[in-house]
């Protein structure tokens, strides 16, 4: 799975209607909507904003006008297709005077998307987990620091009989992290999964 680094756009004509294809990172359907609605004041007397959203669980696909399944169908099929998460991707449409019929439209949509993605750096977007390490308290500074060096974030804390904070890991190696985690802690580290 993938995820757009930064903004990226394009702009495609086709009949003298230009598409202009913009893809760019976002972390939630809020998040969406203030982007959807900044590229509506970029661009305000454009016809379409056709909108696709994929993120953190939520979805979004808004044909804007266009006749159903025409648009934002074939967006979501090229975002799929290419196995891109966390994502805003809007086609605004410039209408040319010529109609362009259904397949038209969708060989258009599908283009300017393909445009974007194009000009996008693409990361790989991987995989994480969360665990919850205990310790006594007297070792929770050497912890948060091996897990500082490990390039591993601290989510959540809790204090009772002793230290317990959540960390956040690569699913992919978890064993070999947790394992590390325990060789720098002298094997003083209990591990637990997320909700106790």
């Amino acid at each position: 799975m993938f995820q757009v680094q930064e903004k990226a756009q394009a702009e495609v004509e086709i009949r003298k209607s230009r598409f202009i294809g913009i893809v760019l990172p976002v972390a939630s359907r809020d998040e969406a909507m203030r982007e959807l609605a900044a590229i509506r004041a970029r661009w305000p007397d454009a016809r379409h904003y056709c909108a696709v959203l994929l993120c953190a669980g939520d979805s979004m696909l808004d044909d804007d006008g266009e006749p159903s399944g025409t648009a934002a169908k074939p967006m979501y099929n090229v975002l799929r297709h290419k196995d891109i998460a966390n994502v805003l991707a809007v086609v605004v449409r410039y209408f040319g005077g010529i109609k362009l019929g259904a397949g038209g439209l969708v060989r258009a949509y599908t283009q300017a998307v393909n445009a974007a993605l194009a000009e996008a750096v693409l990361t790989p977007l991987s995989r994480t987990c969360l665990r919850r390490l205990g310790v006594d308290f007297s070792g929770e500074a050497r912890l948060r620091h091996a897990c500082q060096e490990a390039g591993l974030a601290v989510v959540d804390q809790h204090y009772a009989d002793r230290v317990w904070l959540t960390v956040e890991l690569p699913e992919a190696d978890v064993d070999a992290r947790l394992a590390e985690l325990a060789d720098r802690m002298a094997g003083a580290l209990e591990v637990a999964a997320p909700d106790g």
